[in-house]
């Protein structure tokens, strides 16, 4: 169900194809009734060289000066199996002290003002905030590459900040829009070397008893209304490479509400990614006609939330990238899920695997879908 006061507390579990990050809770009585339910649906200055990440060469970033964000109210927000006494006793994360990794956000040329904070746009010269936000990666190109999404962050300070921290940094970080100090979230991210990713609330077919929040994406709203909620949505912080859905099998029903939502992200220079909730034919054929950089996710990892099930669902995207060159998983910042994800990633370059950051992914899946046909 809903992340909302206005629904029940509950959401359904995670289906074959459905959900995009999961939302988690603050306290250790919290983290107790997660352990025993199925996981919910997964669907910034003067200028300052930037040191690249991965040994990449150095070079010199303009950066613009710190936006203003329009903050969400916290009664705004009810977090799933957590009372106001559990919700007061995770207070606002504060400024992280670690070396950024990463050149602060926005930077120059890259972005608009919004109706939250920046807009990113595309650069006058062309540059994307998709390939600007982007981790660098000095991949091997012929080698079987999986890439792992991990998402529902910034609600729980506990659960984000272990994210952060424990899974290696070529895992995708993907963050809730209506977080409270998002952008600082996303910044501690980046400077650990993450690349981050915003959740879109996407219409699901029980909207609005399951209510994925404020701005949700509609099947049946006007162009105009959809991308003044997405301009709201996009707003909320600066320095993501794109975005990925949560919930929406009803909005991805619709070839002309998809259409319209990626061909406006794709205008602004992101990436999209998306669990595959709706008709897969309806959103091939929207990407078709958006030209958007759409990556569908080939697994979700925690369905399940048992470690062996989640190892068998990795197993799965190996031999996914053996077959395709690539694989991309989605899964949650579930405790279980953390570590096995971070003893399988230490583990697979022995077995001749790559982890890389989401955006190869796109990137490699983009050039091949360009590739004219033989």
């Amino acid at each position: 169900m809903s992340r909302f006061k206005s629904s029940s507390p509950l959401r359904t579990p995670l289906t074959a194809g459905a959900g995009a990050a999961a939302l988690c809770v603050a306290v250790a009585g919290a983290l107790a009734f997660l352990n025993t339910q199925s996981p919910p649906p997964v669907g910034a200055r003067a200028s300052l060289p930037a040191l690249a990440v991965d040994g990449a060469e150095a070079v010199e970033v303009a950066q613009a000066p710190a936006p203003v964000f329009a903050e969400t109210p916290a009664e705004d927000i009810a977090l799933p199996g957590v009372t106001e006494t559990e919700a007061a006793l995770n207070p606002p994360v504060s400024e992280a002290a670690t070396p950024s990794r990463a050149p602060q956000a926005p930077l120059a040329g890259l972005y608009e003002p919004g109706p939250g904070g920046p807009l990113p746009v595309i650069a006058p010269d062309g540059r994307r905030p998709d390939a600007a936000y982007a981790r660098a990666f000095d991949g091997d190109p012929s080698a079987p590459t999986v890439a792992i999404v991990v998402g529902g962050l910034g609600l729980n300070r506990a659960l984000t900040q272990e994210a952060i921290e424990v899974l290696p940094a070529e895992i995708t970080l993907a963050f809730v829009p209506y977080a409270r100090d998002l952008q600082t979230w996303v910044d501690r991210a980046r400077a650990d070397g993450h690349e981050v990713l915003i959740e879109l609330p996407m219409e699901p077919f029980d909207y609005p008893n399951n209510d994925p929040g404020p701005h949700t994406l509609l099947a049946e709203a006007s162009e105009i209304e959809n991308t003044h909620r997405l301009d709201w949505l996009l707003s909320r912080a600066a320095g993501y490479t794109g975005v990925i859905n949560y919930l929406g099998a009803r909005l991805g029903a619709s070839e002309r509400a998809m259409s319209h939502v990626l061909a406006a992200l794709e205008a602004r220079g992101l990436s999209v990614y998306h669990d595959g909730s709706g008709r897969r034919p309806v959103l091939e054929a929207a990407q078709a006609a958006s030209e958007a950089r759409l990556s569908l996710v080939d697994r979700l990892l925690d369905a399940n939330p048992e470690a062996a099930a989640i190892d068998e669902r990795l197993l799965e995207l190996e031999a996914l990238s053996l077959q395709n060159g690539t694989a991309l998983g989605l899964g949650s910042p579930y405790p279980t899920t953390v570590e096995s994800l971070a003893d399988w990633a230490n583990s697979l370059p022995a077995r001749g695997y790559q982890l890389a950051p989401a955006s190869f992914v796109s990137r490699v899946r983009h050039a091949q879908a360009s590739e004219p046909e033989s």
